[in-house]
């Protein structure tokens, strides 16, 4: 299935298959995180970059997921694109989140639509709220406060995943899937089958 000792290559070539591909959001992937009770929690968000570093994502970090990510960096990261021609794909990451700098914020806060900005600060998010008029109504004193230029908030930043084991998954005929998986070692990685 992957050819590749390095499971950030072979991600990269499955991501520009799904990229290329009729993928609505090629990008979202399921963040799974633990509360304070070690109890899961699961949402869909949008990778915003990758690299040998990492697997990168952007929130609120008062947010349920910003506060659970804060206090237990260890995150699960689940890709699913069935629209791949020669089958479906799934890819499972799990790693240590951490902080993105400041720059890497700033520089993709300013890239985002003025009305994402606005909602940035706008949004108290997985807060109780009264309804969309007061989201609405926060927008509108935001925008007044920010008539030019919205800065990012203090409150919005980004987390790099830095993996230890990444596993891709291929859908074979009579549920007989393929199933690789690589796992951090020391500076490198090994690699391994697994029954479906």
């Amino acid at each position: 299935m992957m050819a590749s000792t390095d499971p950030i290559a072979a991600f990269r070539e499955l991501f520009d298959r799904a990229m290329a591909s009729d993928t609505l959001n090629p990008n979202a992937m399921t963040l799974a995180t633990v509360d304070d009770q070690g109890r899961p929690w699961t949402r869909v968000v949008l990778l915003k970059g990758f690299d040998e570093r990492g697997f990168v994502f952007f929130t609120n970090l008062e947010s349920r997921k910003g506060r659970q990510v804060l206090a237990r960096p260890s995150v699960s990261l689940n890709f699913y694109w069935r629209e791949i021609a020669d089958r479906g794909h799934q890819v499972i990451i799990e790693g240590e989140a951490e902080p993105v700098s400041d720059a890497e914020a700033d520089e993709y806060f300013a890239t985002r639509p003025r009305g994402s900005q606005l909602g940035a600060w706008a949004s108290r998010q997985s807060r109780p709220t009264k309804g969309r008029a007061e989201l609405l109504a926060e927008v509108a004193k935001v925008e007044a406060r920010y008539p030019l230029k919205v800065p990012r908030p203090p409150h919005w930043s980004g987390f790099r995943v830095v993996p230890w084991y990444v596993e891709f998954w291929r859908e074979g005929r009579f549920r007989l899937h393929e199933r690789t998986a690589y796992e951090r070692d020391g500076d490198g990685w090994k690699t391994y089958k697994l029954f479906p």
